[in-house]
């Protein structure tokens, strides 16, 4: 976990991330901050949400979950360890958990609940969130030492970076749209279109939508976007092998030369082709 920014203040999509039928899977955690929307359902090892997020679909975690206050799940919710439901929380299907359950006032369970391990019914808060609070706050004063000690403990063993949806962000089969940067693994395959202050688009992804924000967009090698690739101000970066079944609009423009845009090109400024270090020796 990168120090020295809020580590929700992004959208970061781990390597590996799909989106199938209707939920969102990817190996590692998935992160919901405060008053976030996610249509799908979610499949991932820890599943971590803060207050008054909604989930549109189903909830499995192999391991933890962990919802604030007013969270609502409009599907059932299956748990692999211990569940954290924090007061006025409302699921529309049934929870499963496998570990302990710690329960707040007024949770609703439409379809009613089963755990195998300990029941304690009070107002407690999701452990994960509240170290993020505590990290945020600890980089807001320079407290780095102490930062990097509880990121270290929030890391664990888990095997791969987590899926970060950051406070308000809006997550669903139509658009990702934040008000932070977005940063996109390798690997992956997305459905909607990408709205973010400025993207950065990593290598081998099949992107379903169209990529817009008012800063730069990065796209690297053999990436496939099935829309428009468009910038407000910024600079647009397309890699060797990517392909754009779109337009691409921006300020300046840097395309490699084996980069394919099927559709207009629009710079207003600067547009230069980048050629193979092979090439440049010959030329």
């Amino acid at each position: 976990m990168a120090l020295g920014r809020d580590p929700l203040d992004e959208l970061k999509i781990p390597d590996g991330t799909t989106v199938e039928e209707h939920d969102l899977v990817t190996d590692g955690d998935v992160i919901v901050g405060g008053q976030g929307t996610v249509e799908f359902g979610v499949r991932g090892r820890n599943v971590i949400a803060g207050e008054r997020v909604r989930f549109g679909g189903d909830i499995e975690a192999e391991s933890d979950c962990r919802l604030d206050m007013w969270c609502d799940v409009a599907g059932n919710v299956l748990v692999g360890d211990d569940a954290y439901l924090g007061e006025r929380v409302h699921v529309g299907g049934r929870l499963m958990v496998s570990g302990d359950l710690d329960i707040g006032d007024d949770v609703e369970i439409d379809e009613g609940f089963e755990a195998n391990g300990w029941i304690v019914i009070r107002n407690p808060v999701p452990t994960l969130v509240f170290y993020f609070i505590v990290l945020s706050q600890l980089l807001r004063v320079g407290e780095t030492d102490a930062a990097e000690e509880i990121a270290e403990a929030l890391g664990g063993d888990a095997p791969n970076d987590p899926l970060v949806i950051p406070r308000g962000g809006t997550v669903s089969d139509d658009s990702w749209q934040v008000s932070t940067p977005a940063t996109v693994g390798d690997d992956c395959r997305l459905h909607g279109n990408l709205r973010a202050r400025t993207i950065e688009m990593g290598a081998d992804n099949n992107v379903f939508g169209s990529l817009r924000a008012r800063g730069d967009v990065t796209v690297s090698e053999g990436t496939r976007i099935h829309g428009d690739v468009t910038t407000r101000g910024g600079t647009v970066e397309l890699a060797e092998d990517v392909r754009i079944l779109g337009d691409v609009s921006c300020a300046d423009l840097e395309l490699h030369e084996d980069a394919v845009v099927d559709g207009s090109i629009r710079s207003r400024g600067e547009m230069r082709i980048v050629r193979p270090d092979a090439d440049r020796d010959i030329e």
